[in-house]
């Protein structure tokens, strides 16, 4: 069993057995045909992967890797909140008529800032910190600025990473507001392993642990059956993840820079509905 699917059936299941639920109250989230999406949740979930061991993909069901990475690059490489520049749908119930997200993700992250060494935007400050003051405990972003909160279409969920140097292995923790257990952490979780993989070898790293911390981890009520399925599967073993060793510039990795041997996710036909 890959430690990525026992860490998600091990919280899918905590959560189904001590959770709270917030029916009765009323909610945000609501269904296509307008029903209130109502959730089971934990508060304060900590997950631990260590990406020198395996990489963190489910096979349980099959995560669409390719497509997570085409968002990751488009938040953190392109800097993006125009959906024109996403290579998918995932976004589009929350983009206005011109494309554009508002002020959320890639928009915060291309924000520049001054410093003593110039201006610079956040992943900018990141990549210098690694290469010119690796022992710094303040090499960290944050997505989530409140004076621009009004004008994002979503607030973001995940929305602060802080990257730590041990010698010469370069950990990360993602702190995350609210996540959709079923539909999103998976998703979350391949997206930041790959993250953390492109800075460490840019920078002449070993790419260590990701720590995964949710402030709100639930699961949705119609996800409960799906996710009650899961619980009863066999999972395979992790597959092997690579990345093209050639590649020395954040701004210069693809989709195709990375590939994953051996993922054989188990079948699964669900369709899993989203709350908006």
């Amino acid at each position: 069993m890959s430690h990525a699917d026992d860490i998600f059936l091990r919280n899918c299941r905590d959560i189904l057995d001590h959770g709270i639920w917030d029916t009765g109250q009323p909610v945000r989230p609501h269904w296509e045909d307008g029903t209130p999406a109502h959730t089971v949740k934990r508060f304060g979930i900590v997950n631990r992967y260590d990406l020198r061991e395996e990489f963190p993909i489910l096979t349980l069901r099959r995560t669409y890797w390719k497509t997570a990475v085409d968002e990751l690059l488009w938040i953190w490489q392109k800097k993006s909140n125009d959906i024109h520049d996403l290579n998918a749908h995932i976004w589009d119930q929350w983009a206005d008529e011109t494309g554009s997200i508002g002020k959320a993700y890639g928009y915060q992250l291309r924000v520049k800032h001054h410093y003593p060494e110039g201006e610079m935007d956040q992943v900018d400050r990141v990549l210098y910190d690694l290469k010119h003051d690796p022992t710094s405990r303040r090499i960290l972003t944050s997505i989530y600025n409140h004076q621009d909160l009004h004008e994002m279409h979503l607030y973001p969920c995940a929305w602060s990473v802080t990257f730590n140097v041990s010698g010469n292995v370069l950990n990360a923790i993602l702190n995350q507001r609210s996540q959709d257990m079923l539909a999103a952490n998976n998703w979350n979780v391949v997206q930041y392993a790959v993250l953390l993989h492109m800075f460490a070898q840019v920078s002449g790293l070993v790419p260590g642990e990701l720590v995964h911390v949710i402030a709100d981890a639930h699961i949705y009520d119609r996800h409960i059956p799906i996710v009650e399925k899961m619980l009863e599967q066999a999972p395979a073993p992790a597959p092997r993840f690579s990345v093209d060793p050639s590649v020395t510039d954040f701004y210069a990795f693809t989709r195709d820079s990375f590939s994953l041997e051996g993922y054989q996710p188990a079948p699964f036909e669900d369709k899993i509905p989203i709350a908006i």
